[in-house]
């Protein structure tokens, strides 16, 4: 398996610049806004558009990462939203809340191979159909990440790993991986931290054949600036623990992932309460 390459948001130039030296290999900035607090105005996510000067002040101070921008769902637009992106530095394009294999031929033709693009699948339609669009992209350029809050909603439940314990991702990780589709899903917390072990879902994104994962607010609490983050945590040896444990993963068989899986599925099911939602803060 290809080491699982980490994401983060954040719209400062300083902190990105500061963790790209650091093992984060894509800097993830959002302007996502329309439906989103609708749909999770209960989750601890982020809601805040990044402007297109934000934009462009990251994509200055980048020497390595990729800059990837998450715009609207297709609307009126989308065409200037993404004219305006790359023209601002962005460098890959994510679009989010589609259920249709007309909806990801619309956007490509919009972006018209300008840069690659993520397609975020957030909805059941846009799980299932998976199979209908995935040979409108090209395979080493764009890619697909799997989106567990709004999809755990679209599905009516209450916590965003139970899809993970119901195992409902392994045939869509099956066709992605034999399309050799590169693709992640959600977001981790620090080793030691998060309601489910970080460790735990790891270990199932090296069982599934997951290549990209979202770092969340717990790597940098909304720091402004890489002297706050530090005063925060020791990032890159929080880096280094998140690598040990994926390199304990990989060097496992099938029925040590698998005893794995069931104990992420046990540890879900109990945080899946009908009376509390949760979520994974992904900025």
């Amino acid at each position: 398996m290809s080491k699982l390459n980490f994401m983060m948001i954040t719209a400062s130039p300083d902190v990105a610049s500061f963790i790209e030296q650091h093992g984060v290999t894509r800097i993830f900035m959002d302007q996502e806004v329309i439906g989103k607090a609708e749909r999770q105005g209960h989750l601890d996510t982020h809601k805040a558009a990044h402007s297109l000067e934000e934009i462009a002040a990251v994509a200055n101070v980048l020497k390595q990462a990729e800059l990837m921008v998450r715009l609207n769902p297709l609307h009126t637009s989308t065409r200037q939203e993404i004219d305006a992106a790359i023209a601002h530095s962005a460098q890959r394009l994510m679009l989010p809340m589609f259920s249709s294999r007309a909806e990801v031929g619309e956007f490509m033709d919009m972006v018209n191979g300008r840069v690659p693009v993520t397609f975020l699948a957030e909805t059941a339609a846009a799980l299932v159909r998976l199979p209908d669009w995935l040979g409108l992209l090209t395979p080493g350029r764009d890619e697909v990440h799997i989106g567990l809050n709004d999809l755990s909603l679209s599905m009516g439940l209450n916590f965003l790993f139970e899809i993970m314990a119901a195992r409902l991702l392994d045939p869509a990780a099956a066709v992605l991986n034999q399309a050799g589709v590169t693709w992640g899903v959600g977001g981790v917390a620090r080793i030691g931290q998060g309601e489910l072990p970080a460790e735990t879902v790891l270990g199932e994104h090296v069982r599934l054949g997951s290549q990209w994962v979202i770092l969340s607010r717990a790597f940098h609490s909304g720091a402004a600036t890489s002297a706050d983050l530090l005063k925060i945590l020791d990032f890159p040896s929080e880096i280094a623990k998140l690598r040990q444990a994926e390199s304990h993963w990989c060097s496992a068989d099938e029925t040590t992932l698998l005893t794995n899986q069931r104990q992420l599925a046990d540890c879900a099911y109990r945080l899946g309460s009908p009376w509390k939602k949760h979520s994974v803060a992904i900025s």
